[in-house]
This record gives C-alpha cells, sequence and structure tokens, in this order.
C-alpha cells in the first residue's frame, strides 16, 4: 500500500555525496530520507566501481570503493535516516513550505528542502545483443563482488574503464578472462589498459560477442570478429560493461534549469526552484570540477543553506563539528 513519508530534508540519490549529506543533515539536527533507483547503497560507486582503487578523497591515500561507501555508511548512520531503495523519484509538487516528491511505486515523500545528489541521474545498462532472454542466468551488467567469479571462465564485453577494471581484478581469481571489444582502441585509463594486456586476459579486438550458449545457464559464448572468424570461449559467467544509459526526463519534467545534462546552481547550491538544491556530478556552475571530494563540500553547502529553511531560527554556518563534545 502506497505510504507517506515526512522528513526535514529529502536526499535524491545515495551515491557518496548523498551519504555525506545525509550525516550533516543530522548533525544539524534535521531528519533526513534518502531516495535511490539502485537496489543498493553507494550510487554509481557501488554498482560500477566497488573494488576499484580511488585515490583523490582528502585523507584516504587510497581507498576501494566499497570501503569508501561502507564508512559514508556508518557516519551517515549518526542520522538514522530512511533510506528508500530500487524506488525513483518521478514527480515533485511544490507547496509554500514543503516540497511533495512522488515515488514510482506510488508512495511519496513530504520534505522541507530537496537536495539532488543523483550523479548522472537515473541510470540503465546499455544492454548486449546477443544476450536477450540471459541475464541471471549467466549474464550481467555489474560486478559487485569478485568471490564469486572465483575459478570461473568470465567474458568481459566492452573497452571502457569498468570492463577493463574488472578485468584487472579477476585476474587471478577467475580461472580465464576474456576481453571482447569491437574496436582495436580503448576508452579506459591508459595504465590499466597496460595491466591488462600484459596479464593473462585474452584480449580480442574487433569483434562481438554473437551468441551465449547453454543448458539454462550461460556455458560459452560465440565471438564472431570482423573478418568472420569465429572464436568460441568457456563462461560461465558474461560481464556485459557496454555503459549506461542515463535518463534525466523526470527531473527535466519538474521544472528545473538544466545545462545540457546538468542542472545549474548558484554558488549556495540552490537550483531556480524553492526549496530544491542540488549538490556533486549532477550539477553544472561556472569552473565546475567533478570529482567525489568537491561533491563532498556541496553537498554539506546545500544542507548548511537548507538550514534556516528548516529551523527559521538557525543561520547558514553551522558551528565546528568538534564543538560541544
Amino acid at each position: 500500500m502506497p505510504q507517506t513519508h515526512e522528513t526535514d530534508v529529502l536526499i535524491v540519490g545515495a551515491g557518496p555525496a548523498g551519504l555525506f549529506g545525509a550525516y550533516y543533515a543530522g548533525f544539524r539536527g534535521m531528519s533526513v530520507t534518502l531516495v535511490d533507483s539502485l537496489p543498493e547503497i553507494g550510487g554509481q560507486v557501488s554498482a560500477l566501481y566497488p573494488e576499484k582503487a580511488i585515490l583523490d578523497v582528502a585523507g584516504f591515500p587510497n581507498v576501494k570503493g566499497r570501503e569508501l561507501v561502507n564508512a559514508l555508511v556508518e557516519q551517515a548512520a549518526s542520522a538514522n535516516p530512511t533510506y528508500l531503495l530500487d524506488r525513483t523519484a518521478n514527480a515533485l509538487t511544490l507547496g509554500d513550505e514543503t516540497v511533495t516528491m512522488g515515488l514510482d511505486d506510488g508512495s511519496e515523500v513530504v520534505a522541507k528542502v530537496v537536495v539532488i545528489t543523483a550523479g548522472i541521474g537515473k541510470f540503465t545498462p546499455r544492454p548486449l545483443p546477443a544476450g536477450d532472454g540471459w541475464e541471471n542466468k549467466g549474464l550481467v551488467f555489474f560486478v559487485p563482488s569478485f568471490e564469486e567469479y572465483t575459478g570461473k571462465d568470465v567474458v568481459i564485453v566492452g573497452g571502457g574503464d569498468s570492463a577493463f577494471d574488472w578485468a584487472h581484478q579477476l585476474t587471478g581469481i577467475a580461472n580465464s578472462i576474456t576481453l571482447v571489444h569491437r574496436r582495436d582502441q580503448f576508452r579506459a585509463h591508459q595504465a590499466t589498459v597496460d595491466a591488462v594486456l600484459a596479464g593473462p586476459t585474452d584480449v580480442i579486438t574487433k569483434a562481438q560477442v554473437t551468441a551465449l550458449v547453454g543448458d539454462g545457464h550461460v556455458e560459452k559464448v560465440e565471438i564472431t570478429k570482423d573478418d568472420g572468424e569465429i572464436v568460441v570461449k568457456p563462461a560461465q559467467a558474461v560481464v556485459a560493461a557496454l555503459g549506461f544509459v542515463a535518463d534525466l526526463t523526470a527531473m527535466k519534467d519538474w521544472g528545473l534549469e538544466f545545462d545540457k545534462r546538468h542542472i545549474r546552481v548558484d554558488t549556495t547550491t540552490r537550483t531556480n526552484l524553492p526549496r530544491v538544491f542540488a549538490a556533486g556530478d549532477i550539477t553544472e556552475y561556472e569552473g565546475k570540477v567533478r570529482l567525489i571530494a568537491v561533491g563532498f563540500g556541496e553537498v554539506a553547502t546545500a544542507i548548511n543553506n537548507a538550514a534556516p529553511l528548516v529551523f527559521p531560527d538557525q543561520g547558514v554556518f553551522p558551528g565546528h563539528s568538534s564543538e560541544g563534545s
């Protein structure tokens, strides 16, 4: 049965910026609810790069995506946030003192302010043409955990960062790794490409996976090269790393001002809509740099500038977290 949730702050997007925003909302004494279209917390980092080393977060010389998300979840727990996962925010209604967000399951969230930290928006994986009917039968689009691939033959399709990151990380875990790309040039970071090419991964270029074969579960794949040669590889797992399609339709329908694919904000991270802020990769302003570290600062700015709307007797400046404890 559809429910109505009431909260001080609604954060749309439970990635790193959203999680830090939840902590900060709690620090300012606000109740907070997070909505995310993905079924797990952590946004794109959890879905795409859980084992990738992240090197540009202050205070962490080297931290894996999963470890960073786990630490952010632990930090956000102090705010006792409500998580509404696997649900898409699709309808926004502005009131005098509240904003109501409708979700795709029929429920709604009534909040005093909204902070959008949706990254690239709702995103869905590009399909593997030969993979129709094989999803959950060996075909996947994400690799959130490597242990389940121990001793398996894995075929990865794609030439971007995700494909090469997963090929690199599965080295020494999987029995064999084959990476298939339709071109002989790659979009991945060159250092990772070099590491994969120097390792045991069989990289097949100018080719496409044209068939998955098996009895109820994939057992092998057929790879067709541009010259017509067909290569058959054993595979108990096929990872389609072909990129994602971002869907910003709902947010554009809300009346937000966009700069191409990003929400335009001012120096306080306010959007053109009252009581609606935005932070992280989804935003645009002059001099914008899209880093996780920048998103942390932006969402803290958003929450602090939202505070007077939640508590009219409070100012923007939060005080220091080390005070009074």
